[in-house]
C-alpha cells in the first residue's frame, strides 16, 4: 500500500481483508498504538473509521511472502512477526470500488459528509499532525453488505458513496506523544467537506459527544493495546 508506514493489505483467519501496519515501520512502533488509541475513541463517537484490529502474523509466512518487506534507505528488511495492527477494509475486493479521492460532484453526495465536521473535532481533540486521511467507496450492484454503513443503490438511482476515515497513527503528534499547538494540522485537503460550515454551532453535536467519553472508557481501551 502507498504511505509512510509501507502497509500491507492482508486476507485474514476471518476471510476479511486488512491494511496491515507492522511493528518495523518506517514511522516507528508507536504508530501502532496510536492507531488503535486514535481509532476506537473515534468510534464511540459515532465516526465512520476503518474498524481496528490486533493482526497476528506468522514468521512462516513472512518467510514465504517476498513482498512482506520493510524498504529501507539501502536495502529491506522482512516485516516483524508476531502482532501488528489491522485497519479493516470496506467489504472483499471483488465487491467493492474504494476511492481515495472524488470529483467535487460526487464528493457532495457522500451520504456521511457531515462526519468531516467530526473529524476535525476528533483531530484537534488527539492532536492529529497529519492530514485526515479519508476513502470513499461503494458496493457492487448486488454485493452484500460490508463493515460498517452500507451504500444501497436503488434501481435507476445515482450511485452513493460513503466515507470511510483511516489512518490516525500521526494522533498525539505521532511517536512524539505531546500536544503542539498546530491549528492547520489535521485539516481535510479538499475544502468541499466543509462548504456547509457557518459557525462553531456546526461543531457543537461532535464537541458534547467528546465531552461525554468517561476517563474509564479510555482507560479500557488502552489495555487493549498489545505490550509489545
Amino acid at each position: 500500500m502507498r504511505g509512510g508506514a509501507q502497509s500491507h493489505l492482508m486476507r485474514c483467519s476471518n476471510q476479511a481483508y486488512y491494511v496491515v501496519k507492522f511493528q518495523n515501520n518506517p514511522q516507528g512502533l508507536r504508530i501502532l498504538a496510536n492507531e488503535l488509541l486514535g481509532t476506537r475513541p473515534a468510534a464511540r463517537l459515532g465516526l465512520s473509521v476503518a474498524e481496528p484490529e490486533v493482526v497476528r502474523v506468522r514468521a512462516e509466512l513472512i518467510a514465504h511472502t517476498e513482498d512482506l518487506v520493510i524498504q529501507l534507505g539501502r536495502g529491506r528488511a522482512p516485516c516483524k512477526a508476531g502482532k501488528q495492527f489491522g485497519s479493516r477494509y470496506p467489504g472483499n475486493l471483488a465487491d467493492v470500488t474504494v476511492y481515495d479521492f472524488l470529483p467535487d460532484e460526487q464528493l457532495r453526495e457522500v451520504t456521511n459528509l457531515g462526519e468531516f465536521c467530526g473529524m476535525l473535532v476528533f483531530d484537534k481533540w488527539t492532536r492529529n499532525t497529519n492530514g485526515r486521511q479519508a476513502i470513499f467507496f461503494r458496493q457492487a450492484d448486488g454485493a452484500g453488505h460490508g463493515v460498517g454503513q452500507s451504500v444501497e443503490r436503488a434501481a435507476g438511482a445515482a450511485t452513493r458513496y460513503c466515507a470511510r476515515m483511516i489512518d490516525n497513527g500521526f494522533c498525539f503528534n505521532a511517536a512524539e506523544w505531546n500536544f503542539p499547538d498546530a491549528p492547520l494540522r489535521g485539516l481535510y485537503a479538499r475544502h468541499r467537506v466543509s462548504e456547509g460550515v457557518r459557525g462553531m454551532d456546526s461543531f457543537d453535536a461532535w464537541i458534547e459527544r467528546v465531552e461525554r467519553i468517561e476517563e474509564t472508557a479510555l482507560e479500557e481501551i488502552y489495555a487493549q493495546i498489545p505490550p509489545e
